[in-house]
């Protein structure tokens, strides 16, 4: 016996016309705007930069956002104090030149009292800048792997995991304020929540990638923590390092230099004039493979 064959075209096109709606309705948001599509420009082996508009204006500067991607399978990091090397407080780019990296950025608020210690829990190696956990800071970057099998850094939520379970898993260790947790979610930030600043932070995504993200323009934390969420796809646990004049992202290589100076800070610091790096105690050096 001869099945006749009853074609049905709804089904046959349906996914066709979905394919194609999904595909116009990309293309007009991105030409929507042109800005929010990430455009990697390659600096060396394992860094990449990015540099948009800010989704919203800021009262001051010029209101981009400049991105660093980095890929930790090509790079090595380093964490560099002055606790470790003779007290002396460096500029980024003293920083970077004294220790042949081609990036230095803040490694996360420091003690004013002795312009030294790290607020949270930092060592590098057999080195302790402070060995005492700091109960409110959420989020711990993880540096230099002592197994081959895992990355070479890492920004690790305590709430998602359990620190003893991680604390002999790195050689170098800081800990900083989280602004986003290990699912994605934005953090209210409560602390000084209308404070506006210049400032410098940290974040990972789903494939493990690490970013460092600088914004001289005054926003606040929140608005930060929102424009993150809007300008990485699939972002993660994110840390702040760093705000004000303070906040620093020097990056040398071969054929490019990139510096990004901190200014504005709300009620201490409300100007837009500084032009040369701070010095500071604490940094993340990273060095292209």
């Amino acid at each position: 016996m001869v099945r006749r064959f009853k074609f049905n075209w709804l089904q046959f096109f349906t996914p066709l016309f979905l394919s194609a709606f999904i595909f116009v309705n990309s293309t007009v948001k991105a030409q929507e705007h042109p800005d929010s599509i990430p455009r990697w420009h390659s600096l060396q082996s394992g860094l990449y930069f990015w540099e948009p508009d800010a989704p919203e204006k800021s009262i001051l500067n010029d209101s981009k956002i400049f991105i660093l991607k980095v890929d930790p399978r090509f790079c090595n990091f380093s964490m560099l104090s002055a606790s470790e090397h003779g007290n002396r407080n460096r500029t980024a780019d003293e920083w970077a030149k004294k220790f042949n990296v081609n990036v230095v950025v803040n490694a996360g608020m420091f003690n004013m009292s002795n312009a030294r210690t790290n607020k949270g829990y930092m060592k590098n190696y057999s080195h302790t800048n402070n060995g005492k956990m700091n109960g409110y800071y959420n989020v711990m970057m993880a540096m230099n792997p002592k197994k081959a099998s895992d990355p070479m850094m890492m920004l690790y939520d305590l709430t998602c995991i359990k620190w003893e379970s991680i604390r002999n898993d790195y050689h170098t260790y800081s800990q900083g304020m989280r602004m986003i947790d290990c699912n994605g979610n934005k953090m209210a930030w409560d602390k000084r929540p209308g404070q506006a600043c210049s400032m410098v932070i940290s974040a990972t995504d789903i494939i493990g990638n690490i970013y460092f993200i600088f914004v001289r323009s005054p926003y606040t934390h929140q608005k930060m923590i929102d424009f993150t969420v809007q300008l990485i796809p699939d972002i993660r646990t994110t840390v702040y390092l760093e705000g004000g004049p303070e906040a620093s992202l020097y990056i040398q290589t071969p054929d490019t230099t990139i510096s990004k100076i901190g200014s504005y800070v709300s009620k201490t610091y409300e100007n837009d004039n500084n032009d040369h790096f701070w010095k500071i105690p604490n940094v993340i050096g990273i060095q292209s493979r």
